[in-house]
């Protein structure tokens, strides 16, 4: 299939466009006042100084981390991404600017990285293991790309042609060339989108080259840690470099770095039609999400090596979760989709996108979290140094601040992960249900769709379709893993969703008509969601979902020792929309049961008596909007009696 772009689909929805206005109006200037160090008691970045100096257009030392270009690149594709939406003037003259500063800073072979212009200018290519020049170079070629999608304007996209040209002479098989490639993939993905903007092959082919070298023996990591004189530090899989690609069949390592990698073998997979490596990426799908995800779609459970560890290993208090991880997860399962139009990948994207992904900014898009536990204890969290990386409010900003601009680029770019249309022109897919307006052409006329719903909070949708001539195709309409029952009508008459359904798609096809309507409506049912016995720390406990969303206790609503809380099987739980609380949200209120703090002496710290239990109201909130209230207690999985 073909991802409609967002050039063709304005969004109009009740709970995204509040998004999507916050990132336009206040974190991209936000996060452009960080790069410039300019907000009070906020990490320094020092981003746009590094490019000064990369320039010659100031003195001073580089600072920050080796891949510190990468936040100046994922902002200016966020910008794209918001001209494309909305055209700026000013914004896209500060965008301008920015990208003649990029160009004053590249250098005239066509290398562009401040860290190595700037610190080290003899060491370029040294330790591509440890020093991210790909993945700088990555980020900013989609950068590139994005702003010549959105402008027309050439000129950034011609820097990134110029690098690219230069990395093309540097790596490759050929005779005097570099047989290696990034410890953390990027450029991989990157490269395919350069691909695609500019027509030219060579680009895929240096994408298909680092992927197929990665994993090769001799590990080149191993060789190039033995010219620098030094160990191999790390296990290779931390690099996802333990086996060629082929032949890896679980995710292991570093998350982000892995799901990066796995979106570029899925590129890949479709560019050359390539049926053993898309077998790969499958599996390797299977792994992760039936395996090692979490319920909110983050991934990476383990704060060492920011990494996947073994099957069902989701530890809730100690997760790592990373915001990019799940950014990464959605990058992956949308190229998925576009090979084989199954509901699984979309339900993952849905997944993450309602909750992992908004969980890693506040309400006010001036705050931001790193690390998306599933429980926290502020008491241990602020004094365990195993739990150094779980934080209870979010941040101003981070020393490693990828994850900021890493949220604004990709809520600013959800209407590419909305619709499909199929190859041959006679399928039209809707993947998420989120309000918007898409045009297009299928089977040769213009056909407009207007979606209108009130997801997440309510589960009808209606389509009405607009066309000049009647078209005759198919309509795919995703029903949700969580919708238990769905009706579905046209113009009035309800159709048969189980004789039209494959996988997880209702194919209705017909010659539709300027004005057609229709309805569906999937229930919302309150559900009570129980993992695989194998995941240890949900033993005995459930987790609250309506709809696509995934609910917590906080401390705020329920008091301190949110772990005391039991819910009994036969509780009744209600849901109800709260308009004037936390930007208005549907809550989950009913009865638990917890332990009588009267029955219990602070003398005692073990005890062979029962102790009182009594009934106590909870109250649940979406999880998404934890800690934007005041620190707390927070917890997802709740025990079962």
């Amino acid at each position: 299939m073909e991802s409609i772009s967002i050039r063709n689909v304005q969004i109009e929805d009740s709970f995204w466009s509040k998004w999507q206005s916050l990132i336009r109006e206040t974190v991209i200037p936000y996060q452009w006042d960080a790069l410039n160090d300019n907000i009070p008691g906020a990490a320094r970045s020092h981003t746009i100084e590094n490019f000064r100096i990369a320039a010659g257009e100031a003195e001073g030392e580089f600072y920050g981390m080796v891949f510190q270009d990468s936040d100046l690149a994922k902002w200016l594709e966020a910008v794209s991404y918001s001209l494309a939406l909305q055209r700026d003037g000013h914004l896209e003259k500060l965008a301008d600017e920015v990208i003649d500063l990029l160009e004053r800073a590249q250098n005239p072979d066509g290398y562009l990285n401040t860290y190595f212009t700037v610190k080290e200018p003899n060491a370029r290519w040294t330790n591509l293991r440890d020093n991210h020049e790909l993945y700088c170079a990555g980020h900013l070629m989609e950068a590139a790309v994005a702003y010549y999608e959105a402008t027309g304007k050439r000129k950034f996209l011609e820097i990134m042609c110029r690098y690219a040209d230069y990395i093309a002479s540097i790596f490759g098989t050929e005779p005097g060339k570099i047989r290696g490639y990034d410890g953390h993939p990027e450029i991989e993905l990157a490269l395919v989108k350069l691909y695609h903007a500019t027509g030219e092959q060579k680009y895929l082919s240096l994408s298909k080259y680092f992927v197929e070298e990665r994993g090769q023996q001799p590990n080149f990591f191993e060789l190039e840690a033995e010219r620098r004189g030094e160990k191999q530090k790390r296990a290779y899989d931390y690099y996802q470099a333990h086996l060629p690609v082929r032949q890896q069949k679980t995710a292991e390592g570093h998350a982000v770095r892995a799901v990066y990698l796995f979106s570029a073998m899925a590129d890949l997979a479709a560019e050359y039609g390539d049926h053993q490596l898309f077998n790969v990426c499958q599996e390797l799908w299977k792994n992760v999400t039936n395996k090692r995800m979490y319920i909110t779609g983050a991934i990476g459970s383990s704060a060492f090596e920011e990494r996947f560890t073994v099957d069902y290993d989701l530890p809730n208090e100690r997760a790592y979760a990373e915001t990019c991880a799940s950014i990464g997860l959605v990058f992956w399962a949308h190229r998925m989709l576009q090979i084989e139009a199954d509901s699984q990948y979309a339900d993952v994207i849905e997944r993450a996108l309602y909750n992992g992904i908004l969980s890693g900014i506040s309400l006010d898009g001036k705050s931001y979290f790193y690390v998306n536990p599933l429980e926290v204890w502020p008491a241990t969290a602020n004094h365990r140094h195993d739990m150094s990386s779980v934080k209870v409010s979010r941040q101003p900003w981070f020393a490693c601040a990828c994850c900021p601009p890493n949220i604004a680029r990709l809520l600013l770019s959800l209407g590419q992960y909305i619709y499909s249309k199929s190859e041959n022109n006679k399928e039209v897919f809707v993947h998420q249900y989120v309000g918007s307006q898409v045009k297009f052409n299928v089977a040769g006329q213009y056909l407009g769709i207007t979606q209108r719903t009130e997801f997440p909070w309510e589960g009808k949708v209606n389509l009405i379709i607009s066309t000049q001539v009647p078209v005759e195709f198919t309509l795919a309409l995703r029903v949700p893993s969580w919708a238990k029952t769905r009706i579905i009508k046209v113009n009035g008459e309800t159709v048969e969703a189980n004789d039209f359904l494959s996988k997880g798609y209702v194919h209705i096809r017909r010659s539709w008509r300027d004005g057609d309507r229709v309805e569906i409506h999937f229930p919302m049912e309150l559900q009570r969601v129980r993992s695989n016995p194998e995941v240890r720390s949900n033993a005995g406990k459930v987790a609250l979902q309506r709809g696509p969303v995934v609910y917590c206790l906080e401390e705020v609503d329920n008091g301190k020792n949110l772990q005391d809380i039991t819910l009994p099987a036969p509780a009744e739980l209600v849901a109800q929309f709260e308009d004037q609380l936390l930007n208005g949200v549907c809550v989950i209120t009913g009865w638990g049961i917890r332990t009588s703090l009267k029955s219990i002496s602070s003398s005692d710290l073990y005890r062979t008596t029962e102790m009182e239990k009594v009934p106590v109201e909870i109250k649940a909130v979406p999880y998404y909007t934890w800690s934007n209230r005041s620190p707390g207690e927070m917890i997802v999985w709740i025990r079962e009696s």
